[in-house]
């Protein structure tokens, strides 16, 4: 089980709910690396002085903004650290609005909310008071020093925190030619339209995402293990696997009604308190040199990796 990128609390008026945010996406996209042709060796990306040509180890790097060309301010890390929001460990709902009111545009990356052990009743409190009126979260959060505007939305038992762009994101669609006006400037005939709807009709269906695949992926696959039966191979060595982190934090018993009632009467939303963070940082991964295994074996492992790409 993959492991939580943060633990905290989801708040919405005087309510906080402990969750874990998990990630709801991943890549399977096929990693390459760069290879020597000469000698079939990887090639390895250097961090080197744009003057001297020397390597720059990690220690003696810092983050600067060039504010034109060639000139650049340096920020400390309690620079970046100062421009962080304060509820790190919290997804905090400012407003609830009509979920059509959001245009797809705006949708980015989602990432899934876990409730902590005995915060249930808060979560799923929200959840069906989502589903029966139609609306969803607005809040903001941090992910890994930065802040995010994002949704909060359930979605069949669960809820899910989707990131949004903000507007300043977005490219207006002015800025590119559009058709517009009435359908008749572009000689468009009643009868032309009928057709059209009566084949969108003849072609809809139940949106069943099982039905579609990544057949590109699927035919690069069979080229690799295709290479693999002619060519020598090279398979990276096993990670270790850790133990799960333990999901979300405990509470206490909750007096929701209270908390409801007092969140209406104030209308105002207060800051979650800071609940325990989870997830420790993940331990080095060890690795160990193997020798080249047989073809079938290599085979069995290439098609592994492939599953875990991204």
């Amino acid at each position: 089980m993959a492991r939580p990128i943060w633990t905290g609390t989801l708040s919405f008026g005087l309510l906080n709910v402990p969750v874990s945010l998990m990630t709801g996406s991943r890549s399977v996209d096929l990693h390459f690396r760069m290879l020597d042709s000469r000698s079939k060796t990887p090639i390895r990306y250097e961090r080197v002085n744009a003057e001297t040509g020397d390597e720059v180890p990690w220690k003696d790097i810092v983050k600067a903004f060039e504010y034109k060309k060639g000139s650049y301010v340096v920020l400390e890390k309690e620079d970046l650290k100062s421009a962080a929001s304060e509820g790190r460990e919290a997804v905090e709902v400012e407003a609830f609005v009509d979920a059509a009111s959001i245009g797809p545009e705006y949708y980015e990356k989602p990432y899934i909310l876990v409730p902590g052990k005995k915060a249930e009743k808060g979560y799923v409190l929200l959840r069906e008071t989502l589903k029966r009126t139609g609306k969803i979260g607005i809040a903001r959060v941090v992910i890994r020093t930065r802040e995010y505007l994002s949704a909060v939305m359930p979605k069949d038992k669960a809820l899910i925190l989707m990131i949004l762009r903000f507007p300043q994101e977005l490219v207006d669609v002015s800025e590119y030619k559009i058709p517009e006006g009435a359908i008749s400037h572009y000689r468009i005939a009643p009868k032309e339209l009928d057709m059209a709807e009566k084949l969108i009709e003849s072609m809809s269906g139940e949106w069943k995402p099982g039905d579609f695949r990544d057949e590109f992926r699927e035919r690069l696959q069979k080229v690799i293990e295709k290479r693999m039966k002619s060519k020598g191979l090279v398979t990276p060595a096993k990670d270790d696997e850790s133990d799960d982190a333990p999901v979300g934090t405990s509470t206490n018993v909750v007096d929701f009604m209270a908390l409801l009632e007092k969140s209406l009467a104030s209308n105002k939303r207060t800051p979650a308190k800071k609940a325990a963070t989870g997830g420790a940082k993940s331990t080095a991964k060890k690795t160990a040199k193997k020798a080249a295994p047989s073809k079938k074996a290599a085979k069995k492992s290439v098609r592994k990796v492939v599953r875990k790409a991204g």
